[in-house]
C-alpha cells in the first residue's frame, strides 16, 4: 500500500538555486492556462522571457534544459508535436509542446493570492453570507423533487457560502489580533473611525443572530433520513461527470458528504465535545467590541490629560461673574466642584442577628460621636455588676415560644409522612424560607437526607420536570415540584 504523504517533488521548483528562472517559466505557463491556452512552444516561452531585461542572455538551450527538469518534477507534461514534421531528420529532432500540471496551477494559484494578500490577514465579517447560505439549507429542504443537477448545484452552493463564511470570519478576527492593527487602534486617528468600525461590528452580530437562528431550526428539522436522499442524488450527478481516472466508490462519496454535512452542522449546532463556532464567533465579536471601547477610554483620557483646561477655567470664571447672587453662585459652585463639607455617617451598633430582618424592619440606631482632640478623656467609673438573668429567660422563654409556633404550623401541612409543596395553602414567609433551607442543605448531601431544627429526618425529592407556585403573603415562588417525606428517627445511643 502506498503511503499517502509522500515527497511533493512538485514544489522543488520554488527552493533551488534557478528558482527565479523555473518561477518565471511557470508563471508564463500559469498565465495562458487561465486563458484557455493549454500547450505552449519553447519557442513562444523564450520570446516571452526575452521581453524583460533579465532574461536578455537567455537562450533556448537553457530552456530545454530548465523545462526537462520542470517535467521530470512533475510541473510539466511534454507532447511531441508530429501533425507539422515534413521529413525524418526533423521527426527525429522530437519537436515538444509542454502543458502546465494541476498541481503547478494550484501552487501559482496560491502563490498570487499569498503576493496580493501581502503579510497582512484579509477577510470581512459579511452578513450577507449568512442570508444566502440560509436560503441555500431552505433549497435543499425543499429539494426532495428536484433533479439530481439542481441538488448538485444546491449542495455546491452550501459549501462555497460556508467556506467563506469560515474563512472570512476567522481571517478578520485574526487580523484584529495582529500587531498591525492593535498599533493602529492606539493612534489618535483611530478615533476618527472607531464609529463606524463599531457600527460594523454590530450590525454583523445583529445579522448574524437574526439568521442563525432561522439557520439551527432548519438544520434541526433537516432528517438523517431526508440528508441520505439528498446525497444520493448529489452522487447521481457526480458519477455523470466523465473522468479517466478511477472514481471513488458510491458508498465512500456518500460517506464522505455525510461527514461534511455532520461538520457544517458542527459549527452551528456543536459537535460531540459541545463546541460550537458560531458562539464562538459570537464571543469574538463581543470581545472586539469591548477592546475598542477600552482603546477608546484610553484615548479620551490621554487626550484629556494632555489638554489645557485655561479655557474651561476662564469660561467658568466669567459664569460665576455674570451671577446676579451669591445663591446662585453657592448652586453653580455645588454643580461644578460638588457639595462641599460632605460627612459620612455610620454606626457600629447591630440591632439583630436576623439575616433576614429588612432595612425598613430595624429601630432606628443611637450612635454617640465622641470629640477628637488629644485632651479629651472618656470619664470611667466603678460601677456595679449588673444581672442579666431575666433577660437571658426572657429571651430564651421567646426563642422556645417561636421554636413551638414553627413545629405547630410545619406539622399542621402534613399529611401524614409527607409534605408537598403543590398542596399547600397561602404559606407564612418564615415557613418559605425554612423550606427552602432544607432544599439547600438537602441538595448539599447525595442522599438528600437532612436532620431539621426539630429533631426530625426528612428526605428531599425534587422533580425538575415539574414546576409549582409556592404561594405566601409576600409573594409567590416559581420553582419545582418538591416533597419533603419524614423518616424514622434515629434511637439515641
Amino acid at each position: 500500500m502506498e503511503f499517502p504523504f509522500k515527497r511533493v517533488s512538485e514544489a522543488a521548483y520554488l527552493s533551488t538555486e534557478k528558482s527565479d528562472k523555473y518561477r518565471a517559466i511557470l508563471r508564463f505557463f500559469y498565465i495562458q492556462h487561465e486563458r484557455l491556452k493549454e500547450f505552449l512552444s519553447p519557442e513562444e516561452i523564450v520570446s516571452h522571457l526575452k521581453a524583460s531585461p533579465y532574461f536578455s542572455e537567455y537562450e533556448i538551450e537553457e530552456l530545454h534544459n530548465d523545462l526537462f527538469s520542470l517535467v521530470k518534477w512533475g510541473n510539466l507534461t511534454a507532447q511531441q508535436e508530429s501533425g507539422k514534421v515534413k521529413t525524418v531528420e526533423e521527426f527525429k529532432k522530437k519537436r515538444y509542446r509542454y502543458q502546465i500540471t494541476p498541481y503547478t496551477v494550484e501552487f501559482e494559484r496560491m502563490l498570487i493570492r499569498f503576493e496580493q494578500d501581502s503579510e497582512t490577514f484579509g477577510g470581512s465579517l459579511e452578513k450577507t453570507q449568512f442570508e444566502r447560505f440560509y436560503q441555500t439549507l431552505k433549497n435543499i429542504q425543499d429539494s426532495s423533487a428536484e433533479t439530481p443537477e439542481l441538488c448538485a448545484q444546491h449542495w455546491d452552493d452550501l459549501l462555497t457560502y460556508f467556506k467563506k463564511i469560515t474563512q472570512n470570519t476567522s481571517d478578520y478576527f485574526a487580523y484584529l489580533r495582529s500587531e498591525d492593527a492593535s498599533e493602529h487602534m492606539k493612534t489618535d486617528a483611530f478615533l476618527l473611525y472607531k464609529d463606524q468600525f463599531t457600527l460594523y461590528l454590530r450590525d454583523f452580530i445583529i445579522a448574524l443572530q437574526r439568521t442563525a437562528s432561522a439557520i439551527q431550526d432548519v438544520m434541526i428539522a433537516l432528517s438523517r433520513t431526508q440528508m441520505q436522499a439528498f446525497f444520493k442524488k448529489v452522487a447521481e450527478q457526480e458519477e455523470k461527470v466523465f473522468r479517466f481516472e478511477k472514481k471513488q466508490s458510491e458508498s465512500g462519496y456518500l460517506t464522505e458528504l455525510e461527514e461534511t454535512w455532520r461538520n457544517v452542522k458542527g459549527w452551528f449546532l456543536g459537535d460531540e465535545t459541545g463546541e460550537n463556532q458560531y458562539e464562538n464567533v459570537l464571543h469574538q465579536t463581543n470581545e472586539a467590541i469591548r477592546r475598542l471601547t477600552r482603546i477608546v477610554q484610553r484615548l479620551g483620557e490621554r487626550s484629556q490629560q494632555q489638554r489645557s483646561r485655561k479655557e474651561d477655567y476662564l469660561h467658568l470664571a466669567r459664569w460665576f461673574l455674570t451671577l446676579p447672587s451669591v445663591g446662585e453662585a453657592h448652586n453653580l459652585s455645588a454643580v461644578a466642584f460638588g457639595t462641599s463639607h460632605t460627612k459620612h455617617l455610620y454606626s457600629d451598633h447591630i440591632p439583630t442577628d436576623d439575616i433576614y430582618l429588612d432595612v425598613w424592619g430595624e429601630v432606628p440606631m443611637a450612635h454617640e460621636r465622641m470629640p477628637k482632640i488629644r485632651e479629651y478623656r472618656e470619664k470611667t467609673k466603678a460601677s456595679a455588676m449588673e444581672d442579666h438573668q431575666e433577660q437571658r429567660e426572657k429571651t430564651m422563654k421567646e426563642h422556645l415560644e417561636k421554636r413551638m409556633l414553627e413545629q405547630a404550623v410545619i406539622k399542621s401541612y402534613r399529611a401524614g409522612k409527607e409534605i408537598k409543596l403543590e398542596d399547600l395553602p397561602i404559606v407564612e414567609p418564615f415557613v418559605r424560607k425554612l423550606f427552602l433551607s432544607w432544599i439547600g442543605k438537602a441538595m448539599a448531601r447525595a442522599d438528600h437526607i437532612i436532620k431539621t431544627e426539630h429533631g426530625d429526618r426528612i428526605k428531599v425529592e425534587l422533580d425538575p420536570a415539574r414546576t409549582i407556585t409556592l404561594r405566601s403573603k409576600d409573594g409567590h415562588l416559581q420553582m419545582p415540584a418538591v416533597t419533603f417525606y419524614y423518616l424514622e428517627k434515629e434511637n439515641a445511643k
